[in-house]
């Protein structure tokens, strides 16, 4: 598989105002790279909401701006890309509208296309752990800091539906993990993972 620009989600999917709604919806949709000529992708299993108002877990609370968050002030549908403890790529998406810094992590994804490149580049023969992180799965996407602020309808990097359908009772949510400093807001259950066991890929 390639490129197929009739399977792009619309620019209407990432200006959505409710980030919590974007992350729940996010799951099924599927995230593709084409990095040295070589395509991989997989659909999201785990995602995470991030707003920009009111929530001491994101990166841009209340309008701080830094040189790593403005793109997460950009319009809506860019890749914000950022590394974590040094070692691992982040991959999130941003939302809403320009200016409000809203942001969706995807925390997991689960390999349909280019499977074997994607356990070489993670270095494991083991398909259930090649993409069950954030970390991972830009690594087993060939995703780094490098594709930061990437607009996500285009190669190199791109998110497409390919009508994987998801049930309401497929979905869980739970509070966002690692974020302790952030009070009484790490008690939101942004956190949203797919129940695969149903799923007919």
């Amino acid at each position: 598989m390639s490129f197929d620009r009739s399977k792009l989600l619309p620019k209407s999917f990432y200006e959505n105002p409710d980030v919590v709604e974007v992350s729940r919806n996010l799951l099924g949709k599927v995230i593709c790279t084409t990095i040295n000529s070589v395509f991989t992708a997989g659909y999201i299993t785990e995602t995470e909401a991030y707003c920009g108002r009111n929530d001491k877990a994101c990166h841009a609370n209340n309008g701080l701006r830094t040189e790593r968050t403005e793109v997460m002030y950009d319009e809506p549908g860019h890749a914000y890309i950022y590394l974590c403890y040094g070692i691992h790529h982040l991959l999130n998406v941003v939302t809403n509208r320009e200016g409000l810094a809203d942001a969706v992590l995807i925390r997991a994804i689960r390999p349909l296309d280019g499977i074997e490149i994607m356990k070489e580049r993670r270095g494991t023969s083991k398909l259930n752990i090649v993409s069950d992180g954030p970390g991972k799965l830009t690594q087993a996407l060939g995703v780094t800091r490098d594709l930061n602020k990437t607009v996500l309808s285009e190669p190199p990097l791109w998110i497409e539906d390919r009508g994987i359908s998801i049930k309401i009772k497929e979905i869980h949510s739970s509070p966002r993990i690692g974020i302790d400093y952030a009070g009484e807001d790490a008690n939101k259950p942004w956190r949203f993972l797919l129940n695969e066991t149903n799923l007919n890929i």
